[in-house]
């Protein structure tokens, strides 16, 4: 029962210290190719095996029994750490938006866009919150609610206020 132990002791070592510096030696284990062989996936496969183990010795299995237990909970641990490390590593990033993005967003002034001159605004797209410099064909006061209409440069772009509401008819 003792060897079982000392398997899943370092199983778990071997996942701490992968957690915490990432792949071992730089991911030593990278050059077998797959995700079944990563640090995560052999330190979950020995620490199930070491406790799997244990625990069926513990419960009155023979030896080897107690190893088939073991062997049968570390495929189940590391195939689970396979799925979470492809997982986390696959997993996608969303584009971070940039100038070309907010054409056609709708923004606000910030600071006032005079004739001729920039001013800028904030544009909320996507949970991001993108502050440009600004022109337009008019002087725009702070506050005003905008339409963007092109890009300028990567940190620039046009604008036109927002047409203002039809009065009601009737």
């Amino acid at each position: 029962m003792a060897l079982f132990l000392v398997l899943g002791v370092v199983g778990l070592v071997v996942i701490v210290v992968s957690l915490v510096l990432g792949d071992l030696h730089g991911g030593a284990l990278d050059a077998l190719g797959a995700d079944w062989f990563s640090t995560e996936v052999v330190g979950g496969f020995v620490s199930a095996l070491g406790f799997g183990g244990a625990i069926a010795v513990q419960s009155g299995a023979s030896d080897g029994l107690a190893v088939a237990v073991g062997v049968l909970a570390g495929i189940v641990f590391g195939a689970g750490a396979a799925w979470l490390t492809r997982l986390v590593r696959g997993g996608a990033t969303d584009h971070t938006p940039d100038a070309a993005d907010v054409v056609g967003q709708e923004g606000k002034v910030l600071s006032a866009v005079p004739e001729g001159g920039y001013g800028s605004v904030e544009v909320r797209l996507g949970g991001h919150t993108l502050r440009f410099n600004a022109r337009a064909d008019l002087p725009l006061d702070a506050g005003t609610q905008v339409h963007v209409t092109s890009v300028l440069s990567p940190t620039a772009v046009t604008v036109s206020p927002l047409w203002s509401a039809l009065p009601p008819s009737g």
